[in-house]
């Protein structure tokens, strides 16, 4: 617990005493400044200065450089952000060694002059007795030249050597959060060499366009020769990994897993860059197709091997890099070689045997998308795509995550592969994109007017760019924030043209720190007498030993114990028993108020009972903003002409007084705040900023209206011939999705009817001129198709009669089968034999007497 208390009195020392009296709370009202109470910390924040002077009392050391500086000048630590520029050789615009001589250079190749941004009040600043001077202009800040420099006609980079980035090399001192403005000139040089490796996909579907490549590779040669004489060309292939699931390990089938095919193999390089066209076609036609089983291929595999390994390839230093990836599938990504029991990730190094065969294809998984990138960036090269139509789409996007690449639809025999590929190359050289290395620290913003002439604007991307043309950028370098590291503070940031081995780079010093906290310099001094010996002097302040604290370190752990130091002197008085009133810790006898995450946001007062962000809001702005008013000790401190809690109110009631003259907000209205709340009566609202327009009242809404129709809408009376562009000259409505009315600028709503029954609406404004806004699209009613109602009423009685008449034939079936079922029961019941006739009877009686005995 008394380690903590150290520490929060250390801290307590090291802020002004200023704000724990709260004298100067009003005046440090949002100043960034104020809060920081060490040098480091001060020049980390923008436009602020650090006060060195060991006797400087109890004001603030740190303070914005804008503002009355009491510190002398001799004691003023304000480092200023530098740029000096290095290495500046001129640009390289022709094959003969002509240049661009827009720049100034030196016949060895070397130049360099510094340029310097100014940050304190006085144009100057100071350290140790140290001061800068100033000369001509440069992006906004002031420069001053060092070395030796000549001015020259223009001549091409010493020894050959193309150059189409200017500057090359350029060392900045940058302080956070200040814009640094740096230009940035790129011209493409003629005749550049260009390197093209032909990466094929050789599975089995592939082999019409392998044989139709061997018979266009004279022709793609003289194609780019027409570009550029210095011209290379190589040749690659790739299949999949050999193994299972990617082809087949029967044996049979790992010797020719088809008819006529070859071996399956990962990546081979059949034939490192060369000029000889004749050794690319052969080398094209001799090459065999193999096989495998799944759809996807291993390309990234070949990609990756065929960038790495530099050296085997024959990569050029000077030249643009062009890569084309043919194949008609998919491809395989990092994670896809679990299924063949390959878990080593992929290290992206080249591992190829003398045969130009990649040897470690079933060692290592396949490369992620994100590894492939940044070998893309690292080694230059342009990517192309050249894939069939039906794998377009995944290429596409593909290409969207790798820099530099591009996308093209390759014909199912590639015999379009010559026009592709110069068509791809064009879109590459008439098109460059500035891109950086920098780290999260560092934000670099690119804005450029590439080639039209006018206002710079945010990209970082030209295009329609053509030999000899010179595009410049200015890349805007801000420091954001320090690393925790000290060795960060000192970075390498290249910028380069995408697709390009050329970089201009940048050797950037952050100013993170000052001099004076560090031994050996002016300023630091260890037991100094200042700091009652039990501390050390660093930048005017004590940084005290473990055991001791205060301004001085004049307290100690062994006074708190001993109750020499009384908590009583951080109360207002003695009806509480809370400290600093509950916003702060009492520290060496003194309070020392907490501190906000906003550093804008500060308690002050000697007892923490004052702050400066509890006071109302209006629009989320404190007090309004600072034009209205500030916040002191809770409230709003309202400044003259505005009145209310929030200082909301304009004080005067001037601006309700119509300009014409006459009572105020025209009678119809009160003004509150400075502006008129209009009444509502019976006939609707009078409106307007005075309230001078009755609601009946239609203005000039009759009076523009014809005009309004015709040329926003081709309607109305005047939309035939040329009536429309002889009557209407005053104005030209705006369109605008939707009208909103702003009675601050006396605007008039006004809507109609047209001959459709389509309502437009439209406004008005009369402050100097004429402006009418109207509604872009009218509000019509939904057509009726009378026709398909005429119909689909007509259908709909036939459809009820068929419905009818079927329901009766239903009806009439169903009662006469029931008639029927009936009859054929009474038919079975019946008893008589079908055999005799029941009506017929004998023709003689027969009768018994019953008394007869028989004898």
């Amino acid at each position: 617990m008394l380690y903590l208390t150290i520490l929060l009195c250390v801290v307590s020392s090291l802020i002004n005493t200023n704000l724990v009296n709260g004298q100067l709370a009003g005046k440090l009202v949002q100043n960034p400044c104020v809060n920081k109470p060490t040098c480091h910390e001060c020049i980390q924040t923008q436009s602020c200065a650090w006060c060195m002077k060991p006797d400087y009392g109890d004001r603030p050391r740190c303070f914005q450089h804008t503002s009355p500086i009491t510190c002398p000048e001799e004691f003023v630590w304000n480092p200023d952000t530098s740029e000096h520029i290095l290495i500046n050789r001129n640009l390289t615009l022709a094959s003969g060694g002509e240049a661009w001589s827009g720049g100034q250079s030196i016949a060895g190749g070397s130049y360099e002059s510094s340029y310097r941004q100014q940050s304190s009040a006085s144009g100057s600043y100071a350290a140790s007795g140290g001061s800068s001077s100033s000369s001509s202009s440069y992006g906004g800040g002031s420069s001053s030249s060092s070395g030796s420099s000549s001015s020259s006609a223009g001549f091409a980079a010493a020894g050959g050597e193309i150059v189409q980035i200017k500057p090359q090399r350029v060392k900045l001192q940058l302080r956070i959060n200040q814009v640094h403005n740096l230009k940035v000139s790129y011209s493409q040089a003629q005749d550049y060499p260009v390197d093209l490796y032909y990466l094929m996909d050789l599975s089995k579907s592939m082999e019409d366009d392998k044989q139709k490549l061997s018979t266009l590779g004279n022709t793609l040669a003289e194609t780019m020769r027409a570009i550029t004489s210095n011209f290379r060309l190589g040749f690659g292939s790739f299949v999949d990994k050999v193994l299972m699931p990617y082809v087949s390990t029967i044996p049979k089938k790992l010797e020719s897993p088809c008819t006529g095919c070859m071996a399956p193999y990962g990546y081979r390089n059949h034939l490192p860059l060369s000029n000889n066209t004749q050794s690319f076609s052969s080398e094209v036609g001799n090459a065999t197709v193999s096989g495998n089983l799944d759809a996807p291929e291993g390309g990234f595999d070949a990609i990756m091997q065929a960038i790495a390994c530099r050296q085997q390839v024959g990569w050029r230093e000077q030249a643009r890099r062009l890569l084309v990836f043919s194949t008609d599938a998919g491809f395989h990504y990092a994670g896809d070689g679990k299924l063949g029991g390959v878990i080593a990730p992929n290290d992206g190094e080249c591992h190829l045997d003398p045969r130009g065969q990649y040897t470690h294809s079933t060692i290592q998984d396949y490369p992620s998308i994100s590894q492939i990138n940044q070998k893309v960036k690292q080694n230059a090269i342009n990517i192309i795509f050249a894939v069939t139509a039906n794998q377009h789409s995944v290429y596409k996007k593909l290409s969207g995550h790798i820099e530099g690449s591009s996308s093209a639809i390759l014909s199912n025999d590639s015999s379009n592969v010559v026009d592709l590929v110069r068509e791809e190359y064009g879109k590459i050289s008439s098109s460059v994109e500035m891109k950086d290395n920098a780290t999260g620290d560092v934000k670099i913003t690119y804005f450029s007017s590439c080639l039209n002439g006018g206002p710079e604007i945010k990209t970082s991307k030209c295009s329609g760019l053509k030999v000899g043309n010179m595009v410049s950028f200015t890349a805007q370098i801000q420091v954001l924030k320090c690393p925790p590291k000290r060795k960060d503070w000192n970075q390498v940031i290249q910028i380069y043209p995408v697709g390009i081995n050329e970089s201009m780079v940048i050797d950037l010093e952050m100013l993170c720190s000052c001099p004076c906290e560090y031994p050996g310099s002016k300023g630091y001094l260890q037991n100094s007498p200042r700091c009652s010996g039990y501390g050390t002097e660093m930048c005017g302040i004590c940084k005290c030993d473990e055991p001791h604290f205060g301004n001085t370190c004049e307290c100690s752990v062994s006074d708190m114990g001993s109750g020499a130091i009384n908590d009583s002197s951080c109360r207002a008085d003695n009806t509480t028993n809370v400290d600093c009133s509950g916003r702060g810790n009492c520290v060496c006898g003194a309070c020392d108020c907490f501190k906000r995450t906003n550093p804008e946001e500060q308690i002050s007062g000697k007892y923490c009972e004052c702050e400066n962000f509890s006071c109302e809001r209006n629009k989320n702005q404190l007090c309004s903003g600072a034009d209205h008013g500030t916040c002191e000790c809770g409230r709003c401190v309202c400044k003259p002409g505005w009145t209310g809690s929030s200082c909301d109110c304009q004080a005067s009631n001037d601006t309700c007084m119509p300009p014409t003259g006459g009572e105020l907000c025209s009678g119809h209205g009160t003004c509150e705040c400075g502006v008129c709340k209009c009444k509502s009566t019976d006939e609707g609202r009078y409106s307007g900023r005075y309230c001078e327009k009755c609601p009946t009242c239609s203005g000039r809404c009759h009076e523009l209206k014809d005009c309004v129709q015709c040329q926003m809408y081709y309607t109305g009376e005047l939309k035939n011939g040329d009536d429309c562009a002889k009557n209407c000259t005053t104005f030209t409505p705006v369109g605008v999705e939707v009208v909103k009315i702003d009675e601050t600028k006396d605007e008039q709503l006004c809507v109609f009817f047209d001959e459709d029954d389509c309502k437009f609406t439209f406004k008005y404004s009369e402050q100097g001129e004429l402006v009418v806004h109207a509604q872009e699209k009218k509000e019509c009613p939904p057509k009726v198709f009378m026709l398909g109602i005429i119909l689909g009423v007509i259908a709909a009685i036939v459809l009820v009669g068929l419905a009818i008449l079927l329901l009766w034939k239903l009806l009439t079936t169903i009662h006469d089968r029931r008639e029927f079922a009936r009859f054929e029961k009474e038919r079975m019941n019946a008893k008589w034999d079908t055999g005799e006739n029941p009506i017929y009877k004998q023709a003689t009686s027969t009768f018994k007497n019953p008394i007869y005995a028989g004898k």
